[in-house]
């Protein structure tokens, strides 16, 4: 069915994108079937003879890039999430400067392979031989559970999916190899309560600080007396946490910063002297250019604030989060580089600084892609203050929303719909919130990082995502239901990919040691022909979607004659 429903000028038009060239189309379709076919010829010509160690490190080399892609796809693209649903900047550009800080982050990154480092399973316990298997079916498993979130446009954290899908490739190997506690349980489960807290210390704290600024500063945003009485301590309060994140989790593995870390935590009450005397400093800051430059810098203080908290976290996401999701083929290359030296020294042998570049480049490939554009929209549509908005959540999750929404107080929201621009019509929420956002999710970051706490970055963002959107009032009318129904349904597809994680993985890492090749090429199949199946199920659920929309928007142009 076709609707000409002319141009659109509320916020949902941001939908509508152009149709797509040919180059476009084929790298969007690349991960369908090139690697596959390449997959596919250097099993058949490397496995022909059963393992070794030239098809192993082929093999590796080629998930390593599907997989950082597919990392690119989802978890990096979430990072650009704030700015683009500010309209603050185009998501295309967007994307290349988040793009170019994740590179620099990862080149500057301390080249570490996280995974095997921070102990989730002991790898000195197996065989040189087990040990790839694991790496291997936890890429194997890792590209098809991405890229089916990334095809319905769900946030899923690449570092929580690792540890589960190592924790379940270990226990598998664990019976094979008839090896005790190979699982470091106590600090798998220190991981996840970890991301757990974080979810739920992100969204409490985003909406006090929401609540707070849009009560003191309302919609006021550029008007320069407003600004000069608030603008310079929430700015600068926004701006030491984020100064405070790069020094702890951004650039930590930056040398000299080390060394500036160490003298932070010297006494109990350093990190509390850190972000006021930051703060202080930021407040001065901002005041000196709103008395200099007047209306010229109200208008862009928050602009350039939640601008630069989003370089901040893709480049914090370069020097951590990359080596994460490129450890288990990096992992696999560096045990097949230090064979002889045993099972010990390659797990916890460096990475080049070239590679995590590679990789780097790679991610921001993904970044690129349609089903990463299809997470971004679908992420900042949940958070948006319209009325309607392109979601999708299943009837189970819309009964609760519907629940919800019908028992919460009907309160105004305290953001209006519209903005009296063009630009600001198609905003779904304006450059404060998204300040907050980034603020206050760098902030969270920081904090458990300065306790050695590991957390994942989309879930962080995503949690603040939702608590601004409290803050604000948003779920009170329109598709306040849908929206609710859409977070529950998110969060609650956050737990079932940690299940099916663990449980797949397990199960490919049996399959992929017993059988070898055999099981190598079955796995294979089955992951290349869901990914089809997902991208046909995604791309219909979009369709359906955008139908659904447009027929709450425009209910006249849908009556049919039994309506009258």
């Amino acid at each position: 069915m076709q609707h000409r429903c002319g141009k659109d000028r509320g916020v949902d038009a941001i939908n509508n994108t152009p149709p797509k060239g040919f180059l476009a189309r084929a790298k969007d379709a690349v991960p369908s079937w090139w690697y596959g076919a390449v997959l596919f010829a250097a099993l058949t010509y490397l496995f022909g003879k059963g393992f070794t160690l030239a098809g192993i490190f082929v093999f590796s080399v080629c998930m390593l890039i599907w997989d950082t892609i597919e990392v690119g796809r989802n978890d990096a693209a979430n990072l650009i999430n704030a700015v683009y649903g500010a309209r603050l900047m185009t998501r295309k550009r967007a994307v290349i400067l988040a793009g170019i800080a994740v590179i620099i982050g990862a080149s500057l990154s301390g080249g570490v392979i996280e995974t095997a480092r921070k102990g989730i399973f002991d790898p000195t316990k197996i065989s040189l031989e087990q040990a790839a298997a694991i790496y291997i079916s936890v890429y194997l498993v890792d590209t098809v559970l991405l890229y089916g979130y990334s095809a319905f446009g769900m946030p899923v954290s690449t570092t929580a999916c690792l540890v589960f899908e190592l924790i379940g490739a270990a226990v598998a190997m664990s019976f094979i190899a008839n090896t005790d506690n190979l699982v470091n349980w106590s600090k798998a489960s220190s991981v996840v309560l970890a991301i757990i807290v974080s979810i739920f210390l992100s969204g409490f704290s985003s909406f006090l600080v929401q609540r707070v600024v849009r009560g003191v500063i309302g919609q006021k945003t550029e008007d320069l007396r407003t600004m000069k009485i608030h603008g310079a301590w929430i700015g600068g309060g926004i701006a030491s946490g984020m100064v405070f994140f790069m020094i702890i989790k951004g650039m930590k593995k930056v040398p000299g910063i080390d060394t500036l870390n160490a003298l932070i935590h010297k006494t109990p009450m350093g990190p509390t002297f850190c972000v006021f005397g930051l703060w202080f400093f930021f407040a001065g800051v901002i005041s000196v250019f709103l008395m200099r430059y007047g209306k010229r810098a109200a208008v862009k203080v928050f602009p350039v604030l939640a601008v630069c908290g989003m370089l901040s976290m893709a480049f914090a996401f370069g020097q951590n989060d990359l080596a994460n999701c490129a450890s288990p083929g990096l992992a696999t290359i560096s045990i097949i580089q230090n064979w002889d030296a045993g099972i010990k020294v390659a797990s916890e042998s460096r990475i080049d600084q070239w590679q995590l570049f590679v990789c780097g480049i790679l991610l921001f490939m993904g970044m690129r892609t349609k089903n990463a554009t299809r997470v971004t929209k679908a992420a900042v549509n949940m958070g948006s203050h319209a009325d309607r908005v392109r979601l999708y959540a299943p009837g189970w999750c819309l009964t609760i929303g519907e629940w919800l929404a019908r028992r919460s107080n009907r309160e105004e929201s305290l953001v209006s719909t519209y903005a009296p621009t063009r630009q600001a019509s198609r905003q779904h929420y304006d450059a404060l919130r998204a300040t907050v956002i980034m603020g206050v999710s760098a902030s969270v970051i920081a904090i458990a990082s300065s306790f050695k706490m590991p957390v994942s970055t989309t879930y962080v963002t995503f949690a603040a995502l939702v608590g601004t959107g409290m803050g604000d009032r948003i779920f009170q009318k329109g598709d306040a239901g849908l929206k609710i129904a859409r977070s529950i349904w998110v969060v609650f597809s956050w737990f079932f990919a940690a299940f099916i994680a663990a449980a797949f993985t397990a199960l490919v890492c049996g399959i992929v040691y017993q059988f070898g090749m055999i099981g190598l090429v079955v796995v294979l199949g089955i992951n290349l022909a869901l990914r089809q199946e997902f991208k046909r199920r995604g791309d219909e659920q979009s369709r359906r979607t955008r139908e659904e929309m447009l027929e709450r928007a425009y209910p006249e142009r849908y009556a049919t004659e039994e309506d009258y």
